[in-house]
């Protein structure tokens, strides 16, 4: 087993410290020769629409927007990593809990690194809100890479 890991999974969301993530993994991958899987997790569908009373066809409308949405999205993240050097070898979509399914998918491939950004959140917005880097450190397989902006 080498130093460097096989495989590293990022996670990513639209967000600033998920582009500086991407970054990161992408050199990684590059410097390392490491094949860089990405992840993007959609909300559950009464996450991403609450405790609104809208129509069945409605809510189905909101989850089929934002999963194509989040499939482009995807797409595009992984077109741009490949442009910069980097190894995408699969892009991966998952609905759920970011950090469960950040885990899960991290097990399926058998990831060396898991690559997540972070906000930076205080300990009292840490301790009330939750945090899914901290939950995927506690409890990955593997080394996990948090990036700050």
């Amino acid at each position: 087993m080498g130093v460097f890991p096989t495989k590293i999974l990022v996670a990513i969301d639209g967000s600033e410290e998920a582009r500086l993530a991407t970054q990161a993994a992408t050199e990684l991958s590059r410097d390392t020769g490491s094949e860089l899987h990405v992840l993007y997790v959609l909300p559950t569908p009464a996450q991403l629409i609450g405790h609104h009373l809208y129509p069945k066809e409605t809510q189905e409308a909101v989850v089929a927007e934002a999963e194509g949405r989040a499939r482009e999205f995807l797409e595009e993240q992984s077109q741009r990593i490949g442009s910069e050097g980097g190894k995408v070898s699969e892009t991966h979509f998952r609905s759920g809990e970011p950090d469960k399914e950040i885990l899960r998918a991290a097990e399926e491939i058998e990831a060396g690194t898991i690559v997540v950004g972070s906000r930076g959140l205080g300990a009292i917005s840490r301790t009330l809100l939750g945090s899914v880097s901290d939950s995927v450190v506690r409890h990955a397989h593997c080394p996990v890479f948090v990036v700050r902006s």
